[in-house]
């Protein structure tokens, strides 16, 4: 994060970002119960979240689900011209199967992992990012379960 960013956050932004890394409440209003534990109401939660990710801080706030527990998902890879990348990175963010996705420094280089429905869904997003971009994907289904731990503690310097 920016020094010029971090400048902009206040101690609750601060909590949000990282209080709520891990274990967000699974209940049917999770953004009450996160309002409550900060000290201030849902409607300014939401708020805050919608600021921290129009400003680029954040991509999505949701849950994560074991790969293939809840439908099917797959890694992909793409070998993305340079001079494109943000504006394929940008499309492929926007589609909602897409939960995140990042630059590599390797031939393939944007990342991302689909989740659908089930196997003729992502096999659809797939075929339809191949057609948008014009650009194959790589798709790199899960042949082993490992779990990496994302979660970790924001430095405020």
């Amino acid at each position: 994060m920016t020094a010029t960013a971090q400048d902009t956050l206040d101690a609750i932004d601060r909590h949000l970002l990282d209080d709520f890394q891990q274990d967000l409440p699974v209940v049917e209003r999770p953004w009450a119960v996160m309002a409550e534990q900060l000290g201030i109401d849902e409607e300014e939660v939401l708020a805050r979240l919608r600021r921290l990710q129009a400003a680029g801080l954040i991509s999505r706030v949701g849950p994560v689900f074991r790969p293939n527990r809840i439908g099917v998902s797959t890694l992909v890879a793409m070998a993305v011209p340079e001079q494109r990348l943000d504006s394929v990175a940008a499309w492929i963010s926007s589609l909602p199967e897409v939960n995140h996705n990042y630059e590599r420094e390797h031939d393939f280089n944007l990342w991302f992992v689909v989740t659908a429905d089930d196997q003729a869904h992502l096999c659809s997003v797939l075929a339809r990012i191949e057609r948008h971009t014009g650009l194959a994907v790589l798709e790199l289904p899960m042949l082993e379960d490992y779990f990496i731990d994302l979660g970790f503690r924001l430095q405020w310097t």
